[in-house]
């Protein structure tokens, strides 16, 4: 984060995760401390304590399902799925029985325990190299304070009774205080924590309250009642704007405005360039909670279903029958648009639980479709399900993180088992299933000729073809300038990858971030690439940015990025490029 002082005015930067311009006075919101001293319980009130915890346990999974009720009344979109997690926490067995355990052979009280046991849980989530796992902290620790409060009668910070709607300043928001509040108490929020993909960041974008999270140490540089002014598309917040400031800022937010609308004109038409040429646009989805955006936002169906997220959530294996369900229930509301479900893309420390053994490098270990091939019973199971699911749509199977052929032909032999196993049980389901491969590593790309033998599409995670063509962490502040999309190295195994797909007459998407970034549209393009998929709420901008430019200004453009020496000079031109056919754009990225 840089900051920059002008005369008494503050200028912060952050990561903005719910767009709009809006100013109020500034509400400090302390960071709650729940008071409660730990004393003995003798052995005859051990059953009456348990008894209160449990109470408490009760108490706060209602109030939940009352947040969720709201909240899916409020935003007319089944966002109370977001709090799911929550519940999960409180009916996961292993943490409950251990609090319970505790309270019995430390003869105390619940709340030391209930502190102790979570954060044990939370400090390993936040040991995590994956960054979901990590986010989950957030809603284990706001599960617990909830629980802590039922235990000790100590009410919640209430953000109802302001006279006049103002901007929130705290440390972080849990998810279910953002999920209470309502647009005519906060105009705004912004907080020393959080990131773009945290349950705070998507719920604050379905009540659409603009919002700048991961400001580090904004509660230092703000008194209360202080005026703030919050730019959720760039991630700035300004402290006590000059008359200057509120004045532009007007000017802005009213182009911005204006943009906006005429974006969302954009919904209902095709991604097609102004020479005819058409690709497909999708959304990312990693659950339930996110289908209303597809369509809300204009996508063509589901591009990219992370599956994971079920089983993160659950912090467990999920049996097949439950899997089921969710994927079914995906099919269902895209239908008649395609489904593509990824099989499980995590690593060797954050699943199987009781099975896989920390390890010192995950991202170079047993992690994604290495992990589903050790357990292929397991594998099946999710194969099953994606299977049974098809017969209610278009679903499409996708293996992360493919290496080799080898992994590909296990993959596919494990497939045909579970479809053998369904036909025995005369179970309904899309013979003809379509399944491809991510590339997301060199080595995938540059046999990519060797794979699409064997499969019917490509889709090119470009998050981690980056990172391990770059060998760069992107979350490591010291390296992430080094991380570059437009590295001439990455353009290469990206065209080399959709050339050696359109050789053997198979499509090639992309589903990392780079497709989300309407300045790389005309490059990906021109490059060949056939498919994007990106956030729900990015679709707009990326319609945006193929409808305004000729397949063949792209493909011109893809010539001169192949020509570059640095990236540099690639992004340069994509500069250019959008600045001439769309320049309305570059007020928004």
């Amino acid at each position: 984060m840089t900051n920059a002082r002008h005369g008494d005015e503050v200028v912060l930067h952050g990561v903005g995760v719910s767009p709009g311009v809006v100013t109020g006075p500034a509400f400090l919101m302390a960071s709650e401390t729940i008071q409660f001293v730990e004393r003995e319980v003798p052995e005859s009130e051990i059953d009456l304590e348990i008894a209160r915890f449990e109470s408490a346990i009760i108490e706060t999974r209602r109030q939940i399902k009352i947040i969720q009720g709201e909240l899916t009344r409020q935003t007319s979109m089944d966002n109370g799925v977001i709090l799911t997690a929550h519940l999960m926490v409180l009916d996961d067995n292993a943490i409950v029985e251990e609090i319970i355990d505790g309270i019995r052979k430390r003869r105390i009280n619940a709340e030391p325990v209930v502190k102790d046991v979570v954060g044990k849980y939370a400090a390993v989530l936040a040991s995590m190299s994956d960054e979901y796992l990590r986010e989950r902290v957030a809603d284990v620790k706001d599960v617990a304070r909830r629980v802590l409060r039922n235990l000790s009668g100590t009410a919640a910070v209430s953000l109802s009774n302001m006279a006049q709607p103002q901007i929130v300043i705290s440390d972080d928001l849990a998810p279910s205080e953002t999920a209470a509040l309502r647009k005519e108490n906060v105009a705004g929020f912004a907080t020393n924590l959080g990131s773009a993909t945290c349950h705070t960041a998507v719920l604050a974008r379905a009540l659409e309250i603009p919002a700048v999270v991961g400001l580090l140490d904004i509660t230092s540089h703000v008194k209360a009642g202080d005026e703030i002014l919050i730019d959720g598309n760039k991630g700035i917040v300004i402290v006590c704007p000059t008359a200057e400031r509120l004045e532009e800022y007007g000017r802005v937010a009213e182009e911005r405005n204006s943009i906006a609308k005429e974006l969302g004109n954009l919904r209902l038409e095709p991604a097609e360039t102004t020479d005819g040429h058409r690709i497909t646009l999708s959304a990312n989805t990693e659950g339930i909670e996110e289908l209303n955006a597809v369509w809300q936002y204009g996508a063509e169906g589901v591009g990219l279903f992370r599956s994971e997220y079920l089983f993160l959530a659950s912090n467990r294996m999920v049996e097949e029958e439950e899997q089921f369900e969710v994927y079914r229930r995906v099919v269902e509301g895209v239908k008649p648009a395609s489904v593509i479900i990824r099989t499980l893309d995590i690593g060797g420390d954050k699943f199987m639980p009781g099975a896989a053994s920390r390890e010192s490098n995950p991202f170079l270990g047993c992690r994604s479709i290495r992990l589903s091939l050790l357990h292929p019973e397991e594998f099946k199971k999710q194969l099953r399900a994606i299977l049974r699911a098809s017969a209610y749509g278009n679903v499409k199977i996708m293996y992360p993180m493919i290496s080799r052929l080898s992994e590909v032909l296990r993959a596919n032999e494990l497939l045909e088992e579970a479809k053998q196993e369904l036909t025995l049980k005369k179970t309904v389901f899309q013979r003809d299933i379509d399944v491809g491969v991510m590339v997301e590593i060199p080595c995938a790309a540059l046999m990519a000729d060797t794979l699409a033998k064997h499969v019917k599409f490509f889709s090119l995670g470009t998050n981690d073809l980056i990172q391990y063509t770059l060998a760069v962490d992107r979350r490591n502040e010291r390296v992430a300038s080094l991380y570059e999309p437009t590295h001439p190295s990455v353009l290469k195994l990206i065209h080399e990858t959709v050339m050696a797909g359109h050789r053997h007459g198979i499509w090639v998407g992309v589903c990392g971030e780079m497709a989300a970034d309407p300045l790389m549209t005309p490059l990906l393009m021109g490059l060949g690439v056939d498919e994007l998929s990106v956030a729900p709420s990015a679709v707009p901008l990326v319609k945006d940015a193929v409808r305004s430019v000729s397949f063949a200004r792209a493909k011109e453009l893809a010539v001169l990025a192949l020509d570059c020496q640095t990236g540099a000079e690639v992004l340069e031109h994509c500069r250019k490029l959008t600045s001439e056919v769309a320049p309305e754009l570059l007020e928004l990225v």
